[in-house]
């Protein structure tokens, strides 16, 4: 696995951003090869499938690194993850004027891949969070159900439902944006969404699911007695790789780490 800490220029929110980028790459058994007389090569041999993992209030790029094995998890399911910081803006374009809704939406997966290995390919392309960043990823999902494979929400902060919100912007309210979605004809990206059963969020968890459901998306779900803590995102974020269904070149190889 190779760990990029990098800081790009954002046109769209005018200051720079730091970005955490894990990218699988040699496992430790072309140290051996290299040993034996056979070379190891860098460049992969196909572009990589990519998980956008959104982290929560409080946190920044590199928290999910921080307080989960995502590396670990990422290098065996050979997949990319991008992880950035949106400060405390929820992902969407914030009255501060940082767009942070333009960023995911525009600018970043064109930087990601510009710099990067990644597939280009939507059967490739994956959303998760935690908390805020639950919140964050049902917004870009559920506007966007045609860029993405699947998306995981876990302990997803949902906010109100616009009217009862003063008239949020539709886009950021996830209610109103699954409806428009289903109202489109737009077919749902897979969904997995999970809470622990001590969480103070819990009720509002499953009430998103039971009108995901509603609306025909297809969703699994997964609780656990705990409140809302690491322990349980970290247990989350590994079953929600086991999960996605996959159709890239590297499916169904998991790798021994």
């Amino acid at each position: 696995m190779a760990r990029f800490e990098c800081n790009m220029i954002s046109y769209v929110l005018r200051h720079s951003v730091d970005l955490t980028v894990v990218v699988p790459t040699l496992c430790y058994q072309a140290i051996t090869d290299y040993a034996n007389g056979k070379k190891p090569n860098h460049k992969p041999e196909h572009k990589y499938p990519v998980l956008y993992l959104l982290h929560g209030h409080g946190n920044d790029h590199a928290t999910w690194t921080s307080y989960t094995n995502i590396e670990f998890f990422a290098e065996e399911h050979q997949i990319a993850v991008v992880m950035f910081s949106a400060e405390n803006k929820a992902y969407i374009n914030h009255p501060s004027g940082d767009n942070f809704f333009d960023f995911i939406s525009v600018e970043l997966p064109e930087f990601i891949k510009a710099m990067f290995p990644i597939s280009e390919r939507p059967e490739d392309t994956y959303i998760a969070g935690l908390s805020m960043g639950g919140y964050g990823t049902l917004v870009h999902a559920l506007n966007f159900p045609e860029r993405f494979c699947a998306f995981g929400a876990f302990s997803a902060g949902i906010r109100p439902r616009a009217a009862e919100d003063g008239g949020i912007d539709p886009r950021f309210d996830p209610y109103q944006a699954a409806k428009k979605a289903a109202g489109e004809g737009k077919t749902f990206p897979k969904a997995y969404l999970a809470c622990g059963t001590r969480d103070g969020l819990y009720q509002s968890n499953v009430e998103f699911r039971e009108e995901l459901k509603r609306l025909g998306a297809d969703v699994t779900w997964d609780e656990e007695d705990y409140d809302h803590e690491w322990r349980f995102w970290n247990l989350e974020v590994e079953r929600f790789l086991n999960w996605i269904p996959r159709t890239d070149p590297y499916a169904g190889k998991k790798r021994r780490i």
